[in-house]
């Protein structure tokens, strides 16, 4: 077959889709696959990759109302099928490059039958899908825990891509920023765009006046007051609320940021770096437990590993990876980091616990469980963002009080 333009792109795409449902990979990590191809290339397979994960049941549906016997889940002609309608509903890809790059892709195996029901698809009009279904089980999850208009609203979320926030280190900064980018504000040192483009080629990238950072992210952060003293960041990496609290803290003070993943820790020392922190100690521990500090903090925040279900509109590949049964084995190593977190916290100071999932059993049911342990302990602020009615990421924090000794 003579070589046809973008066919590696779709090549990287169907071998991303299949680490992300056969293997169970982040879309992150299965884009490390194509890192070989041309920049433009990458990101066309990862565009078509997040189109087909966003609505990929919808998909299906198409696929199978044009077959005799319904195709496997896992077979070529299926995943085939759901990239090339994916770029026509969410790249807006000419139908004549859809069935010149699905072709080749299924050399050796039913070309015949992926013709067929391409093009009996696009002769019938292929339906925008604004409003895609989620997978069955995260649909009935999230009816139960907040009703069928969220999960109807979820649903419209999750075809869209996201915009992009920024945290300012400055908020007349990023009011300027906001003006001459024609970006908005919701909320001080914060700016949002839409269809902003790469995050490198933007103003003052290099010069380390903002960073990435969804809004609702922030709001650990923005519980710690300025004058905080010494505070504990545990599973700190990449960074974003540790430099933020270094911001609020004006660079004083003590922070120590903590983490596993030493790689990780790297990547927010460097980002650190570039925004000019100067108050941040790094610690890296091979096990969950938590470094000693000289003395307890004042305060503490453990933002803990979760689902992510929070921000399933920018990891499109959560939906399809996160089982029920993950959901009660991270609830378990929640509740084992905030106890560890209550032993780093002084007299008086403050716990803060911090979630970007939108799953009840990891958010009030986790610390609802500490309380009724730990009697040391009052809930004195609670908060939940959710994408369905607050238009961010979905996100659960609570700050915790240690009564004073007396």
């Amino acid at each position: 077959m003579p070589s046809v333009e973008g066919l590696p792109a779709r090549r990287a795409a169907l071998q991303m889709l299949d680490a992300v449902l056969r293997r169970g990979r982040t879309l992150d990590s299965a884009a490390q696959g194509a890192r070989d191809l041309k920049p433009a290339d990458q990101a066309l397979a990862v565009a078509i990759t997040g189109e087909v994960l966003r609505r990929m049941p919808d998909l299906d549906a198409l696929i199978d109302s044009a077959t005799r016997q319904r195709l496997p889940d896992d077979s070529k002609a299926r995943m085939v099928l759901r990239a090339a309608l994916a770029q026509k509903v969410g790249l807006g890809t000419p139908e004549h490059a859809l069935v010149a790059t699905a072709l080749p892709l299924v050399d050796g195996g039913p070309r015949r039958l992926v013709h067929g029901v391409l093009g009996t698809l696009l002769r019938r009009g292929v339906p925008p899908m604004d409003s895609p279904r989620l997978p069955e089980a995260v649909e009935q999850r999230w009816g139960k825990a907040w009703g069928g208009d969220a999960v109807a609203s979820a649903r419209r979320l999750i075809a869209k891509r996201p915009p992009l926030d920024l945290s300012f280190i400055d908020d007349a900064a990023a009011k300027a920023f906001a003006e001459r980018m024609g970006g908005r504000s919701l909320a001080t040192n914060h700016v949002r765009l839409q269809n902003a483009g790469a995050v490198s080629e933007l103003s003052g990238f290099a010069q380390g006046g903002w960073w990435v950072q969804d809004l609702a992210a922030s709001l650990p952060a923005r519980m710690i007051p300025a004058n905080a003293g010494d505070v504990l960041d545990l599973c700190a990496a990449p960074g974003g609320k540790t430099t933020y609290i270094a911001q609020l803290m004006q660079n004083r003070g003590r922070l120590v940021a903590e983490d596993l993943n030493r790689i990780r820790l790297e990547l927010l020392r460097e980002n650190c770096v570039r925004l000019g922190v100067t108050c941040a100690e790094y610690t890296c521990n091979s096990s969950i437990a938590i470094p000693e500090l000289t003395a307890p903090a004042d305060r503490v925040l453990v933002d803990v590993p979760c689902s992510n279900t929070g921000v399933m509109r920018r990891r499109v590949d959560v939906r399809w990876r996160i089982r029920p049964e993950e959901i009660v084995r991270l609830r378990s190593t929640q509740l084992e980091l905030l106890n560890d977190g209550a032993l780093q916290t002084k007299s008086g100071g403050a716990l803060i616990y911090s979630t970007c999932s939108l799953e009840p059993e990891e958010n009030s049911g986790v610390v609802n469980e500490f309380l009724a342990s730990r009697p040391e302990f009052t809930l004195e602020k609670e908060r939940e963002l959710l994408p369905f009615s607050d238009g961010v990421d979905g996100a659960y924090v609570a700050r915790l009080r240690r009564r004073r000794c007396p």
